[in-house]
């Protein structure tokens, strides 16, 4: 036989509804695939006669002692088996209604699926809902396995009744199943082997049908696409390299390559592909783990996406158009956060509006509502806190899945169909055209930094009219520079007659939003210089915080808010209730700098 290495491997999902025997179809076909590790199927026979069990080929799997006492499996397992012609990992993606959510993230890995249902049961709820989730998450080779056929006599019309009736239902959501196989998971009866009981049935086993699944190539003509999940710095023995590291999901990436992150926009060209204790690759492409370092060194966080300049490069936005389903106890309501998890990006988000819904076990559809009940399918807008980067489901599939999350449980899943403009779309297209176009200086931020013995900061005071913001601006201006820092403040007057000449000073929304985003550029370039730059302005938002972060590096943004009471919805780094005491207002802006590393504390 093949070395391991050199056969081919595919990723298959099972699923069904509970009890209807996934976990002994599996079981099964690891003993008659001669796939158990030696002495495996005689250990678990052993451990049935001395606790008083009858076997079960589930109990192969099943291997936490509490699945085994329930008799449920409780989460997807990965179940390795091989046949003549490739090895496989089976997921096994759990079918009791409590452990649907489950079956997300197992099916969001698989290139194929069997479906499992009862022969004595028939159609299931849960067989419908597990189809119609599998065709939305991409799924599009699947066979149904009509298990049990021992329990009806091995009636060929009970097998063309189930078959008739899901097949049906599939027609409905355009799926085309691969076939109907009656089969015994007990007896063994069409699972890798033809036995007399089902001489009626004339089409492949189960072994024979996985065998026919068309392997998927790794999605290298996709353009390239990399979560980036951390980023590691070395510093022993002069070894400064820091070197982004991720999954490639799409794509292929070259020593020369120029890359590009998002949401944040910077980019880089790759220096070195990196690796672990082998000669260094010119390349990576889709399906592995990567590492490469960057021509020149950028702050870049875990949730950014890694892309390549020139592609097709993904949306970026905070609101989004999806497909969801729920599986939530409690409905998903509106004006409640969640969690969103998409590749390594985690960012609370909120049902903004249901468009309609469908009970993904009948195909029944309602009218838009106010929520989303457990069960259903539903498409939706849903409003994230800030923008991320990610892409639709008919452009790249696989950064287009994501699950929902409340109180640290998965409660929905779903994928991304459209990308919807949010308050900041205009601002950050020009951002990504000046970003394409911009005229790199030879002196990085960390050489500026460390000759300057500051990090360049935007300082955004605000708060209330006459609140004192100007003043304390200045107080603060001047303690920094007799520090020796690098430091202006900028009054907005110096903007609106200057640079904004052009446009009325008492502005409306539109020009408003327009004044700030010249601000900001203003601000993008000053930071480049490598200056701490201090900002006064009336009242400001969230979303005006949002505006200014997507045109500058959020990282160099910190908020005060001046005054006893936050009138707006902003978030603030600090909260100075009055300007009676002016020294101690900008002792405590000072110390707020010092803490987060922007200018040197001193032990």
């Amino acid at each position: 036989m093949e070395k391991s290495a050199e056969r081919e491997k595919m990723n298959i999902v099972i699923a069904g509804h509970v009890d209807h025997g996934k976990s002994t179809v599996v079981g099964r076909l690891l003993v008659d695939t001669g796939s158990l590790p030696q002495g495996k199927l005689e250990q678990v026979k052993a451990l049935c006669a001395r606790t008083s069990k009858p076997f079960e080929y589930a109990f192969l799997i099943d291997a936490l002692k509490d699945e085994q006492s329930q008799g449920i499996t409780i989460d997807s397992s990965r179940v390795f088996f091989k046949t003549t012609r490739r090895d496989y990992i089976i997921i096994d993606a759990p079918g009791h209604i409590e452990f649907l959510k489950n079956m997300v993230t197992g099916a969001s890995r698989a290139e194929a699926a069997l479906l499992v249902i009862d022969a004595q049961e028939g159609v299931q709820e849960n067989s419908r809902r597990h189809g119609y989730m599998l065709s939305m998450l991409g799924i599009r080779q699947l066979a149904v396995v009509v298990n049990k056929m021992d329990l009806v006599a091995y009636r060929k019309d009970v097998f063309d009744a189930i078959t008739a009736e899901y097949a049906a239902f599939l027609k409905n959501i355009n799926v085309a199943p691969t076939g109907f196989i009656p089969v015994s998971g007990i007896n063994g009866d069409m699972l890798s082997t033809r036995t007399a009981a089902l001489a009626w049935y004339a089409g492949p086993t189960v072994v024979e049908t996985l065998d026919a699944f068309t392997k998927e190539p790794a999605p290298i003509d996709k353009p390239f696409r990399m979560p980036v999940q951390d980023v590691y710095k070395f510093t022993n023995f002069g070894d400064s390299r820091r070197i982004v590291a991720g999954h490639v999901e799409t794509g292929r990436l070259g020593v020369g390559d120029e890359v590009v992150f998002y949401p944040s926009g910077k980019r880089s060209t790759v220096r070195t592909i990196e690796t672990f204790n082998a000669p260094q690759p010119q390349g990576v492409a889709a399906g592995q783990a990567a590492g490469f370092t960057l021509s020149e060194q950028l702050y870049i966080t875990r949730g950014e996406l890694a892309a390549r300049a020139g592609e097709t490069r993904p949306r970026v936005t905070s609101r989004l158009r999806v497909s969801l389903f729920w599986l939530g106890r409690e409905p998903m309501v509106k004006n409640k956060s969640y969690f969103l998890k998409l590749g390594t990006v985690k960012v609370p988000v909120k049902l903004e509006d249901v468009v309609s819904c469908i009970d993904a076990s009948n195909l029944n559809a309602t009218e838009a509502r106010e929520r989303v009940e457990r069960h259903d399918v539903a498409e939706c807008v849903l409003k994230a806190s800030k923008a991320f980067a990610f892409d639709p489901m008919d452009e790249v599939a696989v950064t287009s899945r994501f699950v929902i999350v409340d109180n640290y449980e998965i409660r929905g899943g779903g994928i991304i169909r459209e990308a919807l403009n949010d308050q900041q779309t205009w601002v950050r297209e020009k951002r990504f055209v000046r970003d394409a176009k911009w005229e790199q200086s030879g002196i990085s931020q960390e050489q500026r930094a460390e000759k300057y013995n500051q990090k360049a900061t935007l300082l955004l005071i605000t708060g209330c009219k006459d609140a004192g913001k100007k003043p304390l601006a200045r107080r603060l201006e001047a303690r920094l520079f007799a520090d020796g820092k690098i430091v202006i403040f900028l009054g907005i007057a110096n903007v609106l007659y200057g640079v904004d000449a052009d446009m009325p000073a008492h502005a409306d929304a539109k020009s408003r939003s327009e004044h700030l985003r010249r601000l900001a550029e203003i601000a993008h370039i000053m930071l480049q210089v490598g200056v701490i730059l201090i900002v006064t302005a009336i009242e400001l938002t969230q979303d005006d915080v949002q505006l200014v972060k997507t045109v500058v590096n959020p990282d160099v943004l910190q908020v005060v808010w001046l005054g006893e009471s936050i009138t707006t919805d902003i978030d603030c780094d600090l909260h100075l209730p009055n300007f009676d005491d002016p020294e101690a207002c900008v002792d405590q802006i000072k110390a707020l700098l010092q803490e987060k590393g922007i200018i040197y504390k001193p032990w």
